[in-house]
């Protein structure tokens, strides 16, 4: 059986560079992130939202810019 701990984020890092300012991520945690003067999102506050939420708001991305990792420093998501 699949250990199935839950998700304990420590870092979440958007990458400039892929993000083209859809804004899903703002829509699903705005506590967490938020667009700047570029329309480029980024973390406002890592602890803006539980754990799912933030996994969700990633997810909601449509190119993949928001990356997650757990406490161990692995990368969630997108899996690697």
């Amino acid at each position: 059986m699949p250990d199935t701990k839950p998700l304990k984020i420590s870092r979440i890092e958007v990458d400039r560079d892929l993000c083209i300012g859809a804004a899903p991520c703002v829509t699903v945690a705005p506590g967490v992130f938020q667009l700047d003067e570029e329309n480029k999102a980024y973390v406002v506050n890592q602890k803006g939202a539980d754990d799912e939420t933030i996994l969700l708001a990633a997810q909601s991305c449509p190119v993949q810019a928001i990356k997650i990792f757990d406490e161990d420093g692995n990368q969630v998501y997108p899996e690697v």
